[in-house]
């Protein structure tokens, strides 16, 4: 992780889509279950994540690729710009972007992702729906490290979840994601206790 981080672990989310998450972060750091405090929520987007995060008073930012003239661009000012935080830990919670060698080469070995599957079976952004499609049994999430691959980073942490008769993408997904919040918080604390 390199060098020592002060307690609580300070953390940058970076989300794009419902936030549930990122708002699972923020719960757990106010009741004083995370061993860390998030000082910033980003966003590619104008997602419902940014409204979670300014409700719950965390400073927010927006990095849209739409403002530049190229994926470099962008990548460049999002790392420039979560730099501002100066986080000990940068955690993707539903951040669909991949992130270029800029970010990587500032945050790499800080940087983690929630996916909703087993890796490394079914990587990318429809892992759910690939899931199903396969006619796999069980599924479930991992946490890991971030490279420059997509979803290819070590693995830290896994939590199966069935997948039950009837389930579709939406049903199978819920389950995952209470699985996905519950694993986050615990790899965060993991990370948090290990870079003292």
């Amino acid at each position: 992780m390199g060098g020592p981080v002060s307690s609580p672990l300070s953390i940058v989310v970076l989300a794009s889509g419902t936030g549930t998450l990122a708002a699972a972060i923020i719960a757990a750091e106010r009741s004083g279950e995370l061993d860390g405090h998030v000082v910033a929520l980003g966003s590619d987007r104008d997602a419902q994540a940014l409204a979670i995060a300014r409700e719950a008073g965390v400073p927010t930012f927006t990095v849209s690729p739409a403002d530049f003239p190229h994926r470099d661009a962008w990548d460049k000012a999002l790392t420039k710009t979560v730099g501002l935080f100066r986080p000990g830990l940068v955690v993707l919670a539903g951040f669909m972007r991949i992130l270029g060698p800029a970010f990587l080469a500032v945050f790499e070995g800080r940087t983690i992702n929630s996916h909703p599957a087993l890796l490394p079976l079914f990587p990318g952004a429809h892992a759910v729906r690939d899931a199903l499609a396969a006619g796999a049994t069980q599924t479930g999430c991992t946490v890991h490290w971030v490279n420059a691959g997509v979803d290819t980073g070590p693995v830290i942490g896994q939590r199966p979840a069935q997948i039950l008769p009837g389930d579709d993408e939406e049903s199978l997904h819920e389950r995952i994601k209470v699985q996905e919040r519950s694993l986050l918080v615990a790899v965060i604390n993991d990370l948090a206790s290990q870079s003292r």
